[in-house]
């Protein structure tokens, strides 16, 4: 038995979220369906993270286990060959019979990406979320900083009951512009469902002088996702990376 992880890149406008769901289109199940076409086995595909419906991917990171002795070096180039257009692999190796896709990372990285102008722009109508107003990116920058840290995000998480622990350590938060384009970069150990979404929606609103920049650490203290900022839509978020320990990270950012 073989494990076979995989770097995948997805567009996620026409999925209901990575995870199987009965009767609906998802990222996992096309994953599914592939394999088990280039393996003749019906085998589960396992991925990192569980993207939320909308959301795209440029690094997601999946494996399966398999008796398929397919060079590991073919594996992309199988995969989509039968993959929709919205689905790629990009890059596979072979891993050891303990790697797990989810388990065994160590973080993840997420990028959203607004649009900051007046007039939309066709091309990033589907990547990114478009705020006319103009934003105070410093103020911006000075309440990621806030994030930093280990803390208790359950301002920022939807349905806070679903998990026993909300706490969660975020390593980076840098905030990156080239206008008209600007873009959170947001790496941490685990992400609570809706986390960036609400981060960013908050950070929107110090952006646009609604809450002062220290507002981030008053959200974080009081756990109250009614007194945090709106969710921005899933269109403009992005799995971009998955890492893992040092030689298996080097392995999966080949493909990237």
């Amino acid at each position: 038995m073989r494990t076979i992880a995989v770097v995948i890149e997805y567009d996620g406008t026409d999925f209901a979220g990575f995870q199987v769901q009965r009767g609906r289109r998802t990222v996992q199940a096309e994953l599914c369906r592939a394999v088990q076409k280039i393996t003749r086995e019906p085998v589960p595909v396992i991925g990192a993270s569980r993207t939320d419906a909308g959301a795209h991917a440029t690094g997601q990171v999946v494996h399966f286990r398999t008796t398929c002795r397919i060079p590991v070096e073919r594996v992309p180039a199988a995969l989509n060959s039968v993959l929709p257009r919205d689905v790629a692999a990009r890059y596979a190796w072979e891993a050891g019979n303990s790697f797990h896709a989810r388990y065994s990372a160590r973080s993840r990285v997420y990028r959203y990406t607004i649009w900051n102008h007046p007039v939309r722009s066709a091309l990033m109508e589907r990547y990114a979320y478009r705020v006319s107003q103009p934003l105070d990116t410093e103020a911006m920058r000075e309440a990621a900083k806030h994030l930093l840290g280990e803390h208790d995000f359950a301002a920022f998480a939807c349905e806070v009951g679903r998990y026993r622990n909300t706490v969660r350590e975020v390593y980076s938060a840098q905030l990156q512009t080239r206008q008209p384009l600007l873009w959170l970069r947001i790496e941490a150990n685990g992400f609570l469902q809706g986390m960036v979404r609400a981060i960013m929606g908050t950070l929107i609103e110090v952006g646009l002088g609604k809450r002062p920049p220290e507002a981030i650490a008053q959200l974080l203290q009081s756990g109250s996702r009614d007194e945090a900022g709106f969710s921005v839509p899933a269109h403009g978020l992005c799995l971009v990376r998955v890492r893992y320990d040092e030689s298996t990270t080097l392995r999966s950012e080949q493909g990237l």
